[in-house]
């Protein structure tokens, strides 16, 4: 049932959150505190004349938009009640805030909760349709409610927010099937909870001038042929426990293919200029079953191990073709640790204008590095590659060897190589219609997780009747792509 209430009482229910906190009652840990805190200084932000959206139903919204332009100023949304599998994550079924059909939705100044499995809390769905968020606070508690979310090529533009998510699989920047795009400006985004990366992209998601933090999680996942590009971002993540059996690297930011459909295959992009990239446990990157290109320029970053890049098999993907092709392009970069590439996967290294590398690279698969514009290599161990590009100073051994094509590396050569050949595939992830019986499961194991509560049923209705039409076929291409 949705209803609205008055400012007086939502501001009573957070005292009394905020004492049972204090008391030691509260059955969560101390970030779900830390959370009612936050919700109780974003009441004391709105005025007296807030109004209240609340929904209390299974799959319902609090707050909608079908194909209408509108706009909200000074709200609090609060939503419970359960969502059912694809229908909530794929299509937006009972999302606390939604707008679909081309729906032209504006938000400010908002308080938005949601207590209930599958209840995203801001969600856009469909090809032409906007949503636009800023100055507010969103809370999320259980699992698959993820903050901010596009699916089905809806976009999503997100100024000044404070996200926090308490559930498993409950990115605050979220994205699943038919992707979209999301252009996210300031704020601070956090995940505390299993398989919630701060961004799960299978979207074109840009951030700028955030903070981005994963408690348990990688701070960054993008699957498929979708990207994340960070501008002057803060980034740290702290991913300590595994969403599934398919992997046991750790690592702040991962790229992937899952072959669930949710992605189109090709080629993935991470880019991040300025800003900071801080793993407190694992690796930097980790890169399977994908084409990738990743992009650094004056990132500083900060490694809880030697583990630089890994590019190498996981559990996603064919058996021995399940590599991954990763092209690194670094420019004013520096770079620390070690790089790994299994004997499936390839990496094309392309250090550019002022950037550094101290670290050494064990390439059991194809590896080419590229020095150019000043840019300088200090091994720190022995190192094998396939390839090389420098002039005769771009490399100091440091005592130790170089192994290029199965020849030792002679100290002050120059040299000229030739790049790998990238070979992507270009299989299309599906946007089916909204289907009519059991909703399809997902493959089990993607970082983006599998939900606890399994799924099924059948889809329900919306709460103003008979849902929109689905976009039939293969989202479209992203940006830049043909068809």
């Amino acid at each position: 049932m949705r209803k609205r209430t008055s400012m007086a009482l939502t501001a009573l229910l957070v005292s009394v959150s905020l004492m049972m906190s204090a008391c030691g009652q509260s059955p969560d840990t101390v970030g779900a505190a830390a959370g009612s805190i936050e919700t109780a200084e974003a009441a004391d932000n709105l005025s007296k004349d807030a109004v209240t959206y609340e929904a209390s139903g299974d799959n319902e919204h609090a707050l909608a938009a079908d194909g209408e332009t509108v706009s909200y100023d000074n709200i609090i949304v609060n939503k419970t009640g359960n969502g059912d599998g694809d229908e909530a994550d794929f299509y937006g079924e009972n999302a606390a805030v939604f707008a679909t059909n081309k729906a032209d939705m504006t938000i400010k100044n908002a308080m938005i909760t949601s207590d209930g499995s599958h209840a995203n809390a801001v969600f856009s769905y469909g090809e032409g349709t906007k949503l636009s968020i800023s100055d507010s606070t969103i809370h999320t508690t259980s699992n698959n409610s993820g903050g901010i979310m596009v699916t089905g090529g809806g976009s999503l533009d997100a100024d000044n927010l404070t996200v926090d998510t308490k559930g498993g699989s409950s990115a605050p920047i979220r994205s699943d099937r038919g992707g979209g795009t999301m252009n996210v400006t300031g704020g601070t985004y956090s995940s505390y909870g299993k398989g919630s990366p701060a961004v799960y992209s299978t979207a074109d998601i840009n951030v700028s001038n955030a903070t981005l933090y994963a408690d348990v999680s990688e701070g960054i996942v993008v699957e498929g042929a979708n990207s994340v590009t960070l501008n002057d971002v803060n980034v740290t993540a702290s991913h300590t426990e595994h969403n599934s059996d398919k992997s046991d690297h750790f690592q702040a930011v991962m790229i992937y293919q899952s072959m669930s459909g949710d992605a189109d295959e090709g080629t993935a992009s991470f880019n991040m200029k300025g800003g900071s990239l801080t793993s407190q446990n694992g690796g930097l990157f980790f890169v399977n079953n994908t084409v990738a290109t990743i992009g650094l320029e004056d990132v500083k970053m900060t490694n809880a191990s030697d583990n630089l890049l890994t590019v190498a098999a996981a559990g996603w993907g064919t058996e021995g073709a399940n590599g991954g092709q990763v092209t690194l392009n670094a420019v004013k970069q520096e770079l620390d640790g070690v790089i790994t590439v299994d004997d499936i996967s390839t990496l094309n290294l392309l250090l550019g204008k002022d950037s550094n590398f101290s670290g050494s690279v064990d390439g059991k698969g194809e590896v080419y590095v590229e020095l150019k514009d000043g840019a300088k290599w200090v091994l720190t161990g022995d190192s094998a590659i396939s390839s090389l590009t420098c002039d005769a100073d771009s490399i100091d051994l440091n005592g130790f060897t170089l192994t290029v094509d199965g020849k030792e590396y002679e100290a002050g050569t120059a040299s000229t190589g030739t790049r790998i050949e990238v070979k992507e595939n270009r299989g299309k992830g599906t946007h089916p219609e909204k289907p009519d019986g059991d909703a399809a499961g997902k493959p089990d194991g993607g970082p983006n997780g599998n939900p606890p509560e399994g799924k099924g049923g059948n889809p329900p209705e919306k709460p103003d009747g008979n849902p929109p039409e689905k976009p039939s076929g293969n989202p479209p291409a992203k940006p830049g792509e043909s068809e």
